[in-house]
């Protein structure tokens, strides 16, 4: 095995980070190591200045007259295009609404109205919960169709797609074990077969290069607290390609979806373009605290955060297990560059425990059932000093066995 690098080593990797100034922007707690990105961002400065100005000036003073002069009501379509700069969907593809599970069920009741006449649904076995769950509702409004799942009707999900497939739901990176799926190649063997995609890019927006349009995708959805630092419960975002648009339909026909919302006419009209993926009011206030979250993304080459992602995960990798042997670890993420998101996950039979002893001592991830101890890599705050920090805590949590404290075995309704 060959050496660990030193902390001077480390250090020069810091030095050399073209995103390392970047960390200033956001608010870190001192002496914490936030290894949870991937399930909520950290809060940045822009963010909470946008806030600021939206409650003490645009609530406050402005009241109503906002939705005009602030540009509230455009906003959804405005953040949606400079989310989609970031997911390689040009302009026009992407609106701001609703949630993730909510976008879902409006992608797929939609993919399906295109492809009348297959009655498939396939998914993930795996994949994260709503997914399937939404699927599920679908499939409840819809009873002549039925799903299909990788890990249970098929091993691989390429083996279930044939000519009664109407829609494949996918997820870019897995949750639990951030493996990463090639979205081009995916989607081409979907369209070989007649059928449409919907992607989850939950656990990618943000942390890696996204090529929506090139990969000819169809339907994306998404959410924005996670890698986009978006605040607790922004709300998500759904991509539509543009040759669906104009002819696509979605269930969910609320006001802000109609082509004339301010006419007050009686029956519904879809706007012709992404709005029609709108539903009901969106909530500005957490619209405007993104608006602040995108501002530093002007700023990112997409490029530079994905070697540095690799860069974070592979030191992670290198650490934990060269330091950690025989302590009851085994990975859970690929370790080729092409196969892995932007998260680590180590599995453990005492997992839970171990992450609230982390926790305990300042190295903030999560556990995921039944045994996955899961550690995500926000590349514009995380330095690689934070790494071989958490790496050590995680070594004495484990050699001095400070999990089996009782009080971490308590169980909490959010792990």
């Amino acid at each position: 095995m060959s050496a660990l690098p030193t902390r001077h080593e480390i250090a020069r990797m810091d030095a050399q980070d073209p995103l390392g100034d970047l960390r200033d922007r956001f608010l870190l707690n001192e002496g914490e190591v936030y290894l949870d990105g991937n399930s909520l961002g950290v809060a940045s400065k822009d963010a909470l200045a946008e806030l600021q100005d939206a409650t003490h000036t645009e609530w406050s003073r402005d009241l109503i007259r906002s939705w005009n002069i602030a540009g509230w009501f455009d906003l959804p379509l405005e953040l949606g295009d400079r989310i989609g700069r970031l997911i390689g969907a040009a302009a026009g593809q992407v609106v701001v609404s609703d949630t993730t599970s909510i976008n879902i069920y409006k992608a797929l009741h939609a993919a399906i109205g295109l492809r009348q006449g297959r009655n498939v649904i396939v998914a993930e076995a795996g994949s994260f919960p709503t997914d399937l769950y939404m699927a599920e509702g679908v499939i409840s409004t819809l009873p002549h169709m039925s799903m299909r799942l990788e890990g249970r009707d098929g091993a691989r999900l390429e083996d279930l797609i044939d000519d009664q497939v109407a829609v494949v739901l996918v997820n870019h990176v897995n949750y639990r074990t951030g493996e990463l799926r090639d979205m081009a190649a995916l989607t081409r063997k979907i369209h070989a077969a007649g059928a449409l995609v919907v992607w989850d890019l939950c656990h990618s927006a943000g942390a890696l290069p996204v090529e929506l349009d090139a990969a000819q995708a169809d339907f994306a959805v998404g959410c924005t607290y996670k890698y986009l630092n978006g605040g607790p419960g922004s709300p998500a975002f759904v991509y539509v390609a543009e040759r669906h648009l104009g002819h696509v339909d979605q269930p969910l026909s609320g006001w802000w979806g109609h082509a004339r919302p301010f006419a007050f006419e009686t029956g519904f009209a879809g706007d012709p373009g992404i709005r029609r993926f709108q539903c009901g009011t969106q909530p500005i206030l957490s619209l405007r605290a993104m608006k602040g979250a995108l501002t530093i993304w002007d700023e990112v080459d997409l490029q530079a955060l994905r070697g540095k992602s690799l860069a974070l995960t592979d030191l992670f990798i290198q650490l934990v297990e060269g330091q950690c042997a025989g302590l009851g670890l085994t990975l859970q993420t690929p370790r080729d560059h092409a196969l892995r998101g932007s998260q680590v996950a180590f599995s453990h039979p005492h997992a839970y425990e171990v992450m609230q002893a982390l926790i305990a001592r300042g190295v903030i991830g999560d556990f995921r059932a039944p045994d996955v101890l899961r550690f995500g890599f926000t590349p514009l705050y995380i330095s690689f000093a934070d790494v071989a920090q958490a790496a050590e805590v995680i070594r004495d949590v484990l050699v001095k066995e400070t999990w089996r404290d009782p009080r971490y075995g308590v169980r909490a309704a959010v792990t």
